[in-house]
C-alpha cells in the first residue's frame, strides 16, 4: 500500500501529517518490525518527497515526538539521498501551526559533515539545515570537517534565507586560526555581502585584528581585502588598520575601487556616511600609486641581455596538412614577443629557428 501511495501525483495535506505519524509509530516498534527501515524511507517519501524544497512552510500538522529521534541513524546509514532530503524537509519545515524546525535537527550534524550531496534538492535542503542548527553545533565536529561541508555546498547569496546566521556561522568559523586557512575566497566574499545589509553584524573587536594580522602574515591579501571591508562595516576599530591597509593597496591596488563599492553600498543600505578615515586611506593609497607610476613588465637579466617578456596570440599559417582549398589556413599561436630596453641586446635569429619574424 504505501508503495502505491508513493506513485500519487497530487497528494493531499492531510497525506503528510499521516506520514509523518506513522513515521513515530514505526520508530516506536522499528527493534521488532522486519522491513522497519523500507517502512520508513517510504513514508517519509509519501509525506516529504513531492514537496518544494525551497518553501520552509508545509500545508500540514507535524507533531514531533521522541520516537522521531531515532529516524537520523536508520535513514542516513540508507545512504540514500532522496530519503535523507526528505528527514531534512520534515526536520526544518514550518508547520500551519507555526511549529518547527524540529529541536532535534542537530542530531544529524555528524552525519551532514560527510556528506556529499549529489542532487539539487539535497543541497537545498543541507544548507537550509545548516543555517538553522548553526555554528555552535558545527564546531563541536572540528572546523576543518564543517569547512569541507561548505566547500561542498557553495553555499551562494541566492542560496540563504538568514543573512545574520550565516554571518555569524561565517566570522565563528574563522576566529580559529585552521578556519582562517582552510576557509575558501569565496566564503570570505560571501561574508561581505552578508554584511552589507546586515544592520548589526556581531562586532567581533576581540579577535578582529588577529585575524587582521595572521591574513598579512600569510600574504592572503584576496582574503585580506574581504576582512577589511567586514571590519569597516561592522564598525570595528583595531590596531595597525591603516598600515595594513596602504599595504594590501600596495599588494593589491584594485582593491581600492572594490573596497570603495562595498563602502558605498553598505552606505546606501544603512542610510549612513562612509567614514572620513576610510576615505583618507583611499586617497592617501592612490598618491602612492600615482607617484610610483604605472608597473612595468617583469623583466630578466642574463649577461648582457634585459628584456621585458609578453605573451601574445599571434596569426600564423599552419603547416601544409591543415592548408585548405582556398589558401593557407591562418589559426592563432601562442608568440613570446621580447621588448628589448637596449638596440645592442639583439640577438642573432638563428638561436630562434621555429621563430617567424616581420619588421614592425
Amino acid at each position: 500500500m504505501l508503495c502505491d501511495l508513493t506513485k500519487w501525483g497530487q497528494r493531499p495535506s492531510c497525506l503528510t501529517t499521516m506520514a509523518y505519524e506513522l513515521c513515530s509509530v514505526i520508530c516506536e516498534r522499528y527493534s521488532s518490525l522486519v522491513d522497519g527501515k523500507e517502512l520508513l524511507l517510504r513514508s517519509l517519501e509519501i509525506g516529504f518527497h513531492h514537496l518544494d524544497p525551497q518553501d520552509p512552510r508545509v500545508a500540514a500538522e507535524l507533531t514531533h515526538t521522541e520516537h522521531h529521534r531515532h529516524m537520523v541513524d536508520a535513514v542516513f546509514e540508507s545512504r540514500d539521498d532522496e530519503a535523507i532530503g526528505d528527514l531534512l524537509h520534515a526536520w526544518t519545515s514550518i508547520d500551519n501551526d507555526g511549529n518547527g524546525p524540529y529541536a532535534s535537527l542537530d542530531m544529524c550534524v555528524r552525519h551532514l559533515v560527510g556528506l556529499r550531496p549529489s542532487s539539487r534538492r539535497l543541497r537545498r535542503l543541507v544548507i537550509r539545515a545548516v543555517e538553522l542548527i548553526g555554528s555552535r553545533r558545527f564546531g563541536q565536529v572540528g572546523v576543518e570537517e564543517s569547512v569541507d561541508l561548505l566547500d561542498t555546498l557553495r553555499v551562494g547569496v541566492e542560496d540563504i534565507d538568514d543573512g545574520t546566521q550565516w554571518a555569524t556561522l561565517l566570522l565563528d568559523t574563522i576566529q580559529h586560526p585552521e578556519g582562517i586557512r582552510c576557509l575558501s575566497y569565496p566564503y570570505w566574499e560571501l561574508l561581505v555581502e552578508l554584511s552589507i545589509p546586515v544592520p548589526r553584524l556581531p562586532r567581533y573587536t576581540a579577535w578582529g585584528s588577529r585575524i587582521m594580522r595572521s591574513l598579512e602574515e600569510d600574504e592572503e591579501w584576496d582574503k585580506l581585502e574581504c576582512w577589511m571591508g567586514v571590519i569597516w562595516m561592522a564598525g570595528v576599530t583595531t590596531e595597525d588598520l591603516e598600515r595594513v591597509m596602504l599595504l594590501l593597496f600596495r599588494q593589491r591596488p584594485c582593491a581600492i575601487g572594490k573596497l570603495e563599492q562595498w563602502m558605498e553600498r553598505w552606505s546606501k543600505s544603512h542610510n549612513r556616511v562612509v567614514p572620513n578615515v576610510f576615505q583618507q586611506i583611499c586617497e592617501q593609497a592612490r598618491r602612492e600609486a600615482t607617484e610610483q607610476g604605472p608597473p612595468k613588465f617583469p623583466s630578466v637579466v642574463t649577461g648582457t641581455l634585459q628584456a621585458s617578456f609578453i605573451f601574445l596570440f599571434c596569426f600564423r599559417p599552419t603547416s601544409p596538412a591543415g592548408e585548405g582549398a582556398g589558401g593557407s589556413a591562418r589559426v592563432p599561436q601562442p608568440a613570446l614577443v621580447l621588448v628589448l630596453e637596449r638596440p645592442e641586446h639583439l640577438l642573432p635569429l638563428s638561436l630562434f629557428p621555429d621563430v617567424q619574424t616581420s619588421s614592425v
